[in-house]
């Protein structure tokens, strides 16, 4: 089981928090267990929008596998915002030096800052506050307008909605574009993709379309990306031809075809497997690939 701690601060947005909460507790449904857990640093933590919200004060034990998040609050700026104490900045520094993964939304953005978690490191915050948030800290790439960015274990998104969009990417990073799109389905919302965003899933990238067949081929791609799927296959279970599967898939992908989108699954899962700590050879040999070689020309290709 995976936990997933969000670190409340006085002004917290609510939908911050319900909405990554809503979908890690939705991918729970699916067979995705997670934990979540409300810590803060008083019981009792004032919400922007005037409903009160409980939190512990004690952490719970974490591993590498868990993630701490940080939604954002409402202040003028950053700099207004409400203070961190030195207990709270250092369990994030020692989460992510654990190997864990570190999150925020909005200005939550300052609390890794303050950690140290940006130095070094691609981020985004909200539009409002990406200029401050460049000013005090330097050392930090801010990305601007983008919903979301991830870099080696820090991830950091628009904040309000856009943390919708940062934990479905978590999930399909962890367990697939498969579970992604069925936690998007089951919660109503759009999978917007991303596009001056390089370094987001292949769910949210291919799978921001309205094609129902298109989405069946998917659905069985995600879900057997390491197998040998034929086109012939893949056009039967869709029910149509095999130049019709090709011709649909393309123009709702924006040029793939399954074969491609098969790939780029495949490559993304390796890469994952590669920043865990699992070698080339054995990351290939998992996700499908006779040797290394093609997963190493991909990734080259692809700059992973």
């Amino acid at each position: 089981m995976t936990h997933v701690v969000f670190v409340l601060l006085p002004g917290v947005h609510l939908l911050e928090v319900a909405g990554p909460a809503q979908v890690f507790a939705s991918a729970s449904t699916h067979g995705q267990p997670y934990q979540l857990s409300y810590v803060a640093e008083q019981e009792q933590v004032p919400s922007a929008q005037g409903l009160p919200l409980t939190a512990r004060v004690s952490w719970p034990p974490l591993g590498p596998g868990d993630l701490v998040l940080v939604p954002g609050w409402q202040a003028a700026t950053l700099r207004d915002g409400p203070g961190f104490g030195a207990d709270t900045l250092e369990r994030l520094r020692a989460h992510h030096a654990a190997g864990g993964t570190g999150a925020s939304g909005c200005a939550g953005a300052e609390a890794l800052g303050r950690a140290g978690l940006l130095h070094g490191r691609r981020c985004t915050t909200h539009h409002a506050h990406q200029d401050e948030l460049a000013l005090r800290y330097p050392d930090a790439t801010v990305v601007r307008d983008v919903l979301f960015t991830a870099d080696d274990r820090v991830v950091t998104s628009a904040g309000i909605a856009s943390g919708i969009d940062l934990t479905l990417h978590l999930l399909a990073v962890r367990h697939g574009p498969a579970l992604a799109a069925q936690v998007a389905r089951d919660m109503v919302v759009y999978a917007r993709r991303n596009g001056h965003e390089p370094q987001t899933s292949a769910m949210l990238r291919y799978r921001s379309h309205l094609d129902d067949t298109v989405h069946r081929v998917q659905d069985l791609i995600d879900t057997r990306f390491a197998e040998p799927l034929t086109l012939a296959h893949l056009a039967a279970q869709a029910g149509v031809s095999p130049r019709t599967l090709t011709r649909l898939f393309g123009r709702a992908t924006g040029g793939l075809t399954p074969l491609r989108y098969q790939q780029t699954l495949r490559v993304e899962h390796a890469t994952h497997l590669i920043d865990h700590g699992a070698t080339v050879e054995s990351a290939a040999r998992d996700v499908g690939f006779e040797d290394a070689r093609m997963l190493r020309r991909l990734r080259a290709r692809t700059g992973g």
